[in-house]
Order: structure tokens, then C-alpha cells, then sequence
């Protein structure tokens, strides 16, 4: 049996821009079905909102995504959290945060200069301890992101 794993975030609105960004990112086209054409009626609300999305590459990564209907986009608000660094320690009340690897320093260099674009960078792409490369961001949709070069080890 062959089992896969994505992240499906959920937005307020703007899952299209989100969803179109990260295909950019990661060089792949976006899919996205809008509520209207799955059968929500013509003039409401989120007609032309995204019901599903995702942004899937040849090699495996794959981020879904979809907007909160309207009466539950307050609810949906209060769930954003926030990230920052703090004396060497990254302090968070968010619930997730999306680490993409890389088998290349230049490849996650590459990845990270996309990304980078609008987002709040917590910790600067550089070597550490445990990978030739490893930073964290949070883009300017509000998903906080690791990005690191993995190691041979990393698969022990």
C-alpha cells in the first residue's frame, strides 16, 4: 500500500493566493475548485472561494488548502497564531508549521529566496548543528515554515 501525507491549510479568503505562491515556490501548476463549481449557488458569499486547492509537485511534496466558509471565518481568525524568535529558542502558540527539505544547500537556497518574498524571517537560511543549512519563516499568509538540507542520517 502506497500512503502519502499533505498539509491542508485553511484560510480566510485567500487560499487562491496562497495556492498560487506556493506553486510558484515549488514550480508546480495549482488545482483549485471554487464553492460554485461544486454546486454552491450562483451570488453567494463564497461562490467564487476555494473549496479545494492543492499545489502537488512530481517529486512528492503536496499542499492542499481551501477557504473557511464566511459564517465561520471569525472563528477560523482567532486560530492564527504567532512565531518569533526569542534568545536562541523559537517561541509559538501556532499548532503546525510546514518543514520542506532539500537534498541541496543550493536547492534550499533557491527554495528560501521564493519564500522569503513578503514573509518574516525568524531564523536566516544558514548551517547549524544539524543540517548545512536550516532557517524559518513566516510568509506573509501567516504558515511559519523550517526549511533545511537533509542529511544522510536523517533517514537512519
Amino acid at each position: 500500500m502506497t500512503r502519502s501525507l499533505a498539509p491542508h491549510l485553511n484560510f480566510d479568503g485567500n487560499a487562491r493566493d496562497a495556492l498560487s505562491f506556493y506553486g510558484t515556490v515549488l514550480g508546480a501548476e495549482p488545482v483549485i475548485r471554487t464553492y460554485g463549481e461544486f454546486g454552491m449557488p450562483a451570488g453567494l458569499p463564497d461562490t467564487d472561494k476555494v473549496v479545494w486547492g492543492q499545489v502537488a509537485t512530481r517529486d512528492g511534496v503536496r499542499i492542499m488548502a481551501y477557504d473557511v466558509p464566511t459564517q465561520q471565518t471569525d472563528r477560523a481568525a482567532t486560530q492564527h497564531g504567532a512565531t518569533r524568535r526569542e534568545n536562541g529558542l523559537t517561541v509559538t502558540d501556532q499548532p503546525y508549521f510546514l518543514a520542506l527539505s532539500s537534498a541541496t544547500l543550493d536547492d534550499a537556497a533557491a527554495l528560501w529566496n521564493t519564500l522569503t518574498v513578503g514573509a518574516t524571517v525568524l531564523e536566516p537560511l544558514a548551517a547549524s548543528a544539524w543540517s548545512a543549512g536550516f532557517g524559518m519563516l513566516t510568509d506573509s499568509f501567516g504558515v511559519t515554515w523550517v526549511i533545511d538540507v537533509q542529511s544522510a542520517d536523517d533517514y537512519s
